[in-house]
């Protein structure tokens, strides 16, 4: 069995950074990156060259977390999408990079980039 986990584990590392090696982030094109479990998402804008963190939520947040948007659904998805596209025009941002990692896209992570683009975000 450990065997199966460790073949599962390098085969999504590999998935990851096959997707991840031709996205880099910088401060005027940030990446948007996408993370989910069975229960969450998470988005976050991330300068690569700096290597900071610009701006991050999830469905685990505090603003979230006593509304309809605290378990992983494509609502909440949308609704992340709208967060993260607000957050980086405030930050003056109108372009990005967007990173699905080792996620297809369908599902919650295209309701998500959807979301963002319909608020304006470019990528």
């Amino acid at each position: 069995m450990e065997k199966s986990l460790i073949k599962r584990n390098k085969t999504r590392n590999t998935r990851t950074l096959r997707v991840r090696k031709n996205l880099k982030g910088n401060a005027e094109r940030p990446r948007i990156c996408v993370s989910k479990t069975n229960k969450h998402l998470f988005v976050q804008l991330i300068d690569d060259e700096q290597g900071l963190s610009l701006f991050g939520v999830g469905t685990q947040s505090k603003e979230l977390r006593e509304t309809k948007f605290n378990i992983k659904s494509k609502d909440a998805a949308e609704h992340l999408g709208k967060l993260i596209a607000k957050a980086a025009k405030d930050k003056k941002i109108n372009y990005a990079v967007f990173d699905r990692g080792r996620f297809k896209y369908h599902g919650v992570i295209a309701s998500l980039a959807e979301a963002a683009r319909k608020e304006g975000l470019k990528f």
